[in-house]
């Protein structure tokens, strides 16, 4: 049995695997609401207890777990939680000898070589160079942007810190939402505008007028209701909201391309990406994309595909893990 989870800002997916020649297979899967919990541990304890009756008498062999900031010596100090969460500590509180932690992206990118082709949707097909390097960006709670390389064998993920890097604006209405966004942050970063919290920004920037229920309650989310309300066309400015979020994360995505030159082809992970798909779908985020002037027809050929399964992190982690106990 191997125990594997993505451990987020907003909540933590944990799955329970089977393994049989060399392949997994989830057998019980629980989600947790990441703030309900003062640290990892406790989640992953009560995940532990819950299980029990899935195990029998097998013992878990070796736990990964997929989490939101910079991995260093198998400990990780949460990106957007007040958690540290280190290995060690969770082998001694689990009983488990074999844990290893990924940054977050590295758990989705190592799921992408055990996928079904029915868990992407391709937004370019492109013509993928066999082992050329792949890029990966993921917005949710934050923006995680990774890259992964062909080691002659398999690939690799090799984890950044991008998400965090300077804003570009590549539009003169982006360049006023850089001044907008300049008067209320010390740095404006890709994943204040390419997150969850990012839409209301936007919404305010384009008409700080139009006010929403969700707007007046400092412990709600307005990401849901302003998306929705874009994707059925209820309110003109939400839907100028998600049309400039998703122009600005088709160009971060081109940026990451061009950076890595990712000719094995770039993948959209993350929930929000799912939950706009229609409008993912429909151009404007290729558009911005391959929008690099010289290199628009390099960009033209990178294939880009969308990850749809939300359960892929736990996968790539409990594909990690088990390579501890293979080895």
């Amino acid at each position: 049995m191997i125990l594997a989870g993505d451990v987020g800002g907003t909540k933590c997916n944990l799955a329970l695997f089977s393994e049989k020649g060399g392949r997994l297979t989830p057998i019980f899967k629980q989600r947790f609401r990441s703030k309900d919990f003062a640290t990892f541990d406790l989640i992953a304890k009560e995940f532990s207890r819950i299980a029990a009756d899935h195990l029998g008498d097998e013992k878990i062999r070796a736990a990964g777990f997929g989490i939101a900031g910079p991995v260093i010596n198998n400990r990780v100090r949460a990106t957007n939680l007040p958690w540290t969460v280190d290995a060690g500590v969770l082998s001694q509180e689990l009983d488990i000898e074999h844990i290893i932690l990924l940054n977050d992206l590295g758990a989705w990118g190592h799921s992408i070589e055990y996928l079904d082709p029915a868990d992407f949707t391709v937004l370019n097909p492109g013509s993928p160079e066999k082992g050329g390097t792949r890029a990966l960006l993921a917005a949710g709670t934050g923006l995680g942007e990774a890259f992964l390389v062909w080691d002659g064998s398999r690939y690799q993920v090799v984890a950044s810190e991008g998400g965090h890097s300077d804003f570009a604006p590549h539009t003169e209405q982006q360049i006023e939402l850089l001044r907008f966004m300049r008067r209320r942050y010390p740095q404006v970063s890709w994943e204040l505008i390419l997150s969850g919290r990012g839409f209301r920004t936007l919404h305010e920037f384009l008409d700080p007028s139009v006010k929403h229920p969700t707007f007046a309650d400092p412990d709600a989310d307005p990401a849901p209701e302003i998306t929705q309300n874009g994707l059925n066309k209820t309110c003109p400015v939400c839907v100028e909201t998600i049309d400039l979020w998703t122009d600005i994360y088709g160009a971060e995505a081109g940026n990451l391309a061009l950076k890595v030159l990712a000719l094995g082809g770039v993948y959209v992970a993350g929930g929000i990406a799912v939950k706009i798909l229609q409008k993912i779908k429909d151009g404007a985020f290729f558009s911005s994309f391959r929008d690099k002037w010289h290199f628009e027809n390099l960009l033209n050929n990178i294939p880009v595909s969308v990850i749809l399964s939300e359960n892929a992190p736990q996968l790539g982690a409990a594909y990690e893990a088990l390579r501890l106990v293979q080895k």
